[in-house]
């Protein structure tokens, strides 16, 4: 059976750049804007005519995707259905910021075969949005979830932060019920960051302790768990059936395809990206080379981000590779600091252990790979 792929197209188009934002996009002028619908065409059609293998999750994200107009939307779904067989349940999401003339684009999506909208709402409380420099008030974000329900999207995902300048567990709680009145099906949960030459970046800012952020992010786990959702990725947790498909195949491994300025791709075992200039994708698509792809230290370092854990049977079929008696006396170790549950077919992190993730994996790498 040939293995399907996932698609991702990028969007870099904005309004004006978020403070804390780091993601690649610019307020493109109308020249700009109609070179790059017509690039990134192209460019999907090039990739559709380089594999056969069937698209099951297509992903098209930004930037703002809902900045397109219906036409530009219709001409990129166009591309995608010539060029590449979209399974008959494929996954097909689209990002949406809330806005007030939102409507006749869902409306478009819908009809184009969108079958799931990721809303980013990114706090249930005005003057957390004002300081991210977000254009909507919650109340956009409500009527554009209200909105999309009644176009017919079933399938709802909000983006929400943690963090933030002056936030507590008691202001999160807030936008975390917020949002659970809303009914959606799945909720991404990022932790601020303050990424070099954002706006953050060059402005004091009252950003909460690291305890009052792990603070923050166990109360969220606890307060969506018991709603029902599932904390299946260190940032993602969803109701029953409604994972993003898309998201898991970074985490499992799974190839895909990236287009557009700054998109990556894992495709025939090799990682590599487009560079991070919309000027450059339009002129001259340059691809970077990323080395290669799928190595059994990614594997790990992968599984481990998500709620299944890392299966020992999996990592020794793929790679020939099995846990030592020291490594697994380290994660037994972890496993007594609340970091990990070990049992005999597998090691998946804890809430806790998510928290410090980058230094569990370290160890569970180091000590895996040192005789190797």
């Amino acid at each position: 059976m040939t293995k399907s792929l996932g698609l991702y197209i990028h969007i870099p188009f904005c309004e004006k750049k978020c403070n804390y934002c780091d993601f690649y996009s610019v307020c493109p002028d109308k020249t700009m804007r109609q070179g790059y619908i017509k690039r990134l065409c192209e460019e999907i059609i090039k990739w559709g005519a380089l594999t056969a293998r069937p698209i099951d999750t297509l992903y098209i994200g930004g930037g703002t995707p809902s900045l397109l107009t219906a036409e530009e939307l219709e001409k990129i779904f166009s591309a995608v259905r010539q060029s590449f067989v979209l399974t008959d349940d494929a996954e097909i999401t689209c990002e949406v910021n809330p806005a007030d003339n939102v409507s006749e684009f869902l409306s478009a999506a819908k009809g184009l075969g969108v079958n799931r909208i990721s809303i980013g709402i990114q706090s249930a409380d005005d003057n957390e949005l004002k300081v991210l420099g977000r254009r909507h008030s919650f109340a956009d974000a409500v009527n554009t979830v209200k909105l999309a329900r009644s176009i017919g999207f079933h399938n709802i995902t909000a983006d929400l932060m943690l963090g933030l300048p002056d936030s507590s567990v008691s202001t999160l709680q807030k936008s975390i019920d917020a949002l659970l009145k809303l009914n959606i099906e799945h909720i991404s949960a990022y932790i601020l960051k303050i990424e070099k030459d954002t706006p953050f970046s060059a402005i004091s800012l009252n950003i909460p302790s690291d305890d009052c952020v792990a603070d923050q992010y166990l109360q969220l786990c606890r307060s969506l768990n018991e709603h029902g959702f599932s904390h299946y990725e260190i940032s993602n947790f969803a109701k029953k059936d409604f994972e993003s498909r898309h998201n898991n195949k970074y985490w499992l491994t799974e190839e895909y395809i990236g287009i557009g300025p700054s998109a990556h791709s894992f495709f025939d075992g090799k990682r590599f990206f487009y560079e991070r200039d919309l000027n450059s994708f339009i002129e001259n698509t340059k691809i970077i080379e990323d080395g290669d792809g799928g190595s059994g230290e990614e594997f790990v370092m992968l599984s481990l981000r998500l709620k299944r854990g890392l299966i020992f049977s999996e990592l020794e079929d793929r790679f020939g590779i099995e846990f030592s008696d020291r490594a697994m006396s380290l994660i037994k170790n972890l496993e007594k600091n609340r970091l990990c549950i070990v049992t005999d077919t597998s090691v998946s992190l804890t809430d806790e252990g998510m928290l410090v993730s980058n230094s569990v994996i370290n160890n569970i790498l180091g000590v895996l790979y040192e005789n190797l």
